[in-house]
């Protein structure tokens, strides 16, 4: 998980950014143990003053998300999100941006229709793809797995005695619903499966007809509470049951009860890297004819709502899982 969330952009791989924090009230330190088992997780510990000044604190914390995302992600909580009964806050941003192995070419985008959930359409930019791509077909639905450009090689440390860690490979997966409201169906199987997505994965290319994927961007922000009530995690919120008081020296004052858990990620996709595209294209031109019979294409239209993924191939780990209702809403 350490090498598939390190910055790839210096060794010519994707950019990532990516920043993890506990923050305490500083009348409540946190013991030394603790304190390296959030370092351990590429997670940073430190004291605030949320009794007498939480505004102060919160626009400390959205510093340091900004400086830990090169700016990428400004702020992280809203004001008036921190009150003085605020014990602890945990917050986690991740910023990717990668270049296509292969990239689109931007003269080819085209405005379309995009097909909402609800029946109504609304005009979107779709790049479109020459060639042949990983696609793979499946009962009701294709998974299309784009690659990004690869870095050169390890950023981490190497121990000598040791074979070399393989570079990351970073790669997008789109499954593309053959219906239209099909998503919430076709999401259910993913969730109910933790190998689905491994074994739908493309095995090859194949040439492809009929290729539009919308550009778009998702900047995606919100508290976490409910979503852990909802998976069990309760009287970790609850003033009263929740006892976190191993966490601080000498047991801290009084029970120490969660008050937020935030996430915010941000992707966006787009032609990056067109010049390259077209030297590409241009570089099919007078071959010579095969007698062979064409290979059937494969269309990949994502003109209607799709789940897609951003996964490190050599570790497996998903670094992004999200869907695309609307193309044209930032």
């Amino acid at each position: 998980a350490e090498q598939a969330l390190t910055d790839q952009s210096k060794t010519g791989g994707p950019r990532i950014s990516f920043a993890c924090g506990v923050w305490h009230d500083r009348t409540m330190p946190i013991r030394p143990a603790y304190r390296d088992a959030a370092e351990s997780f590429k997670a940073v510990a430190r004291a605030v003053n949320f009794r007498q000044k939480p505004e102060e604190a919160t626009e400390e914390i959205n510093a340091w998300v900004s400086a830990s995302t090169d700016g990428l992600i400004p702020s992280i909580l809203s004001r008036g999100a921190l009150s003085d009964l605020t014990d602890l806050v945990l917050a986690n941003a991740i910023y990717f941006k990668g270049k296509w192995a292969k990239p689109f070419a931007g003269y080819l985008t085209q405005h379309d229709k995009f097909h909402r959930l609800d029946g109504t359409a609304v005009d979107a930019p779709f790049m479109r793809g020459l060639g042949s791509h990983n696609i793979a077909c499946h009962d009701g639905f294709k998974v299309l797995q784009l690659r990004y450009e690869e870095g050169h090689g390890p950023l981490l440390p190497q121990p000598p005695a040791l074979a070399p860690t393989p570079v990351p490979i970073y790669s997008m997966c789109v499954f593309l619903p053959d219906a239209r409201r099909g998503l919430w169906r076709l999401t259910d199987k993913i969730a109910c499966n933790p190998d689905f997505l491994r074994k739908h994965l493309p095995r090859n290319s194949v040439l492809v007809g009929d290729f539009r994927l919308p550009k778009f961007k998702v900047t995606f922000g919100m508290t976490m509470n409910d979503v852990l009530q909802e998976m069990g995690v309760k009287e970790a919120f609850e003033l009263g049951k929740a006892d976190l008081s191993n966490m601080v020296e000498n047991g801290g004052r009084r029970k120490m009860a969660l008050e937020k858990v935030i996430h915010m990620a941000v992707i966006e996709v787009n032609e990056e890297g067109t010049e390259a595209a077209a030297a590409t294209y241009m570089t099919r031109l007078g071959c010579t004819p095969d007698s062979r019979p064409p290979a059937p294409c494969v269309d990949f239209v994502a003109d209607h709502p799709f789940a897609f993924f951003i996964v490190e191939e050599v570790s497996g780990a998903i670094l992004f899982a999200g869907h695309v209702l609307d193309p044209t809403i930032k």
